[in-house]
C-alpha cells in the first residue's frame, strides 16, 4: 500500500523521471564484467554487514526490548521499555537495509522505473523468503533467500510456471515445517545465538 502510494508521488515528479523513469549515467562508461563484478562484491560485503548488524542488534539491550515487545508490547510498556522508540528505530534501521538493496539493483539494471521497483513482486518476494527460511530467526532469511534463487534460476525456462511452482513450495513448507526450513534444526544448530538466558549463582 505504501509502496503504491511512493508509485504514484514519483510519477509526478518530472526530476524523477515521471512515469518512464530514469538512467543512471554514472555507470555507463563502465565496462560491464567490472560493473557487474563490483556490484557483486559491494553486494556481498553489505549483506555481511547488515547481517552483523542485525545480530548485534538483537544481542543489545535494544535488542532484548524488541523481543519484550513482540511477545506483549503492552507489558514491555508497563516495565519501562520504549515500544515506540524502539519500533522507530527498527522502521529506520530496515528502511536503511532496503535502501542499500534498493541502489544494488539499480546500479545492476542501470535504469529505475516506479512501476517496477515499486511493484508488489518485492513485498511477495521477502514475505517468501522469511516464511520458508524460518520466521523470528538471522538464519531462516539466509536460507530462504538461497532457496529462492535456486528456484528462481533452476525454473527460469517454465515462464510464470515457476511461480506456481514457488508458491506450491512455500505451501509445502507452511503446512509441513511451520517454523521454516531452519527450524527443522530444532535449535541444535545457532549460527547466530541471539536469546538471553537468566543465569544463577
Amino acid at each position: 500500500m505504501i509502496a503504491e502510494v511512493v508509485r504514484l508521488l514519483v510519477t509526478q515528479v518530472d526530476a524523477l523521471g515521471a512515469g518512464s523513469g530514469a538512467s543512471l549515467t554514472g555507470f555507463a562508461g563502465i565496462d560491464p564484467t567490472y560493473r557487474i563484478a563490483y556490484v557483486y562484491w559491494l553486494s556481498l560485503a553489505i549483506v555481511v554487514v547488515v547481517v552483523g548488524g542485525v545480530y548485534l542488534l538483537m544481542r543489545s539491550r535494544l535488542g532484548l526490548a524488541l523481543t519484550a515487545i513482540r511477545d506483549d508490547p503492552t507489558a514491555a510498556g508497563s516495565l519501562g521499555v520504549g515500544v515506540t522508540r524502539a519500533k522507530r528505530v527498527v522502521y529506520v534501521a530496515a528502511a536503511a537495509g532496503c535502501g542499500l538493496a534498493g541502489a544494488m539493483i539499480v546500479a545492476n539494471t542501470l535504469r529505475v522505473q516506479p512501476g517496477s521497483i515499486f511493484s508488489v513482486d518485492y513485498s511477495a518476494m521477502m514475505i517468501f523468503i522469511v516464511v520458508i527460511g524460518g520466521i523470528g530467526t538471522i538464519e531462516g532469511p539466509i536460507i530462504g533467500a538461497l532457496v529462492f534463487y535456486a528456484l528462481q534460476d533452476s525454473l527460469a525456462d517454465l515462464g510464470n510456471w515457476y511461480l506456481v511452482v514457488v508458491g506450491l513450495v512455500a505451501i509445502a513448507v507452511t503446512l509441513l515445517a511451520p517454523k521454516g526450513l531452519w527450524g527443522l534444526t530444532r535449535g541444535r544448530v545457532e549460527l547466530f545465538p541471539t536469546g538471553h538466558r537468566v543465569g544463577s549463582r
